[in-house]
């Protein structure tokens, strides 16, 4: 990686940016991709050139921001720096990104996708982020009743309420027929929404209280085939007066990231209602709804102290609890139910082993294990080096999120055909 200073002494706040390239065809990490990034309103300012490493990742960049203090409250001025991305590698084509978002103290994770140059699949190269929903300008969503009739839609589908693999977004209003649908990993739509919606700089608890909202609402339109119901054929669409902003290609925050991974199997429910509830909200500055979670108001509540499920109930009133998916699609076999650590054995140990191993073969930077079904050092150390490269604290120790984190790298590797 080559880059000639640090924003830190340049500007008011710095933030940091990774950059991941991985393959389109297979999901596998570019090592050696070229990365080159500019000030995206400054054309003039030295851009930084960095390569990506054996996992596809470059190292962290940090970059100027504006100051802190303007992401945590509601106000004018923009409260992230914008970039401009060219990617290339050897036999794949080059790819434009344009406006990567970059908040104070966080790190912004932009996935690259990069078709080998022999694809002849036609699709869009250069991609456009636009503003923030907190800061740019975009229809208020429609009220809905927060559970819906059966009568509304027919037969529901599902008899129990289940995280799918993928949803289906449809990149417009449900009308336009015109607008592409695209194939998108479950918590990869989530981490993307809350990425649109609210910031990482956030207090936790703000964060959590949002991303169970989001998450809540989705698996509302999943459990009750809204949109099928209606003859579409997708999951969910990307138009804030339906549903949530999803935008193709943006950047992700690690620390939203971090909190979706942990939490994803769960959403909102109110006593002797089947469905997940239909989690409305809005910003609270543009707009106002009452009855609804105001996400300006949910920073205000997590930095007073407030616990997520305290600023849910403030929201949406004291009946609202968490609970937990009876089901998660795409998970080969199910977590345990405790953590894997120095001394586990048994055929959990080994079934992680095996897919660690599998993974890998693709990431050099883990090393390769035997599936003895022991929990020693080198396994270890492979949950160590796969929890860096991913994002996830690096405990060398097999909780939740990393099990299912690792059931999902497996799964994007040796069935991405099914994921497209």
């Amino acid at each position: 990686m080559q880059f000639q200073q640090s924003a830190a002494t340049t500007g008011d706040s710095t933030g940091y940016l990774q950059v991941d390239v991985v393959s389109s065809q297979n999901n596998f990490p570019i090592q050696g991709a070229s990365v080159t990034v500019s000030p995206e309103f400054s054309p003039d300012a030295p851009a930084y050139h960095l390569t990506t490493n054996s996992s596809g990742q470059t190292e962290n960049l940090p970059l100027e921001t504006p100051p802190l203090a303007y992401s945590l409250s509601p106000g004018n001025e923009r409260p992230y720096s914008e970039y401009r991305l060219h990617v290339e590698a050897p036999g794949f084509k080059p790819v434009d990104i344009s406006g990567t978002e970059v908040l104070p103290d966080s790190t912004s994770i932009q996935n690259v996708r990069l078709e080998p140059s022999d694809d002849d699949t036609p699709m869009n190269r250069n991609i456009v982020i636009p503003d923030h929903t907190l800061y740019g300008q975009y229809p208020p969503k429609i009220a809905e009743n927060e559970v819906k009739p059966v009568t509304d839609t027919g037969e529901i589908v599902l008899s129990r309420v289940v995280v799918p693999e993928i949803v289906i977004v449809h990149d417009g209003t449900p009308s336009n027929s015109s607008a592409p649908n695209y194939y998108v990993p479950y918590r990869d739509y989530i981490k993307n929404v809350a990425s649109s919606e609210i910031y990482a700089t956030w207090p936790q608890a703000s964060i959590v209280a949002n991303v169970l909202a989001i998450m809540s609402f989705t698996l509302n339109r999943v459990y009750t085939e809204w949109y099928r119901g209606q003859g579409y054929d997708f999951t969910i669409t990307s138009s804030t007066a339906f549903d949530h902003k999803w935008i193709y290609g943006r950047n992700i925050y690690e620390s939203i990231s971090v909190v979706v991974d942990e939490i994803f199997d769960n959403y909102l429910s109110r006593p002797n209602v089947k469905q997940p509830i239909l989690t409305q909200y809005c910003d609270g500055k543009q707009v106002t709804c009452s009855g609804w979670m105001t996400q300006w108001g949910s920073c205000a509540l997590g930095e007073q102290g407030y616990s997520p499920i305290e600023i849910l109930r403030y929201y949406y009133g004291e009946s609202i609890y968490i609970n937990t998916a009876d089901q998660i699609s795409g998970i080969p076999i199910s977590w345990p139910g405790y953590e894997l650590t120095i001394g586990s054995s048994g055929d959990k140990v080994r079934h992680v082993q095996e897919q660690l191993d599998t993974i890998a073969t693709v990431y050099s930077a883990i090393p390769r294990i035997a599936q003895d079904g022991v929990y020693g050092p080198g396994t270890q150390a492979a949950v160590s080096a796969f929890q860096s490269i991913f994002g996830l604290p690096q405990t060398g120790v097999i909780d939740f999120a990393t099990w299912n984190k690792i059931s999902h790298i497996y799964v994007g590797i040796t069935r991405i055909a099914e994921l497209n």
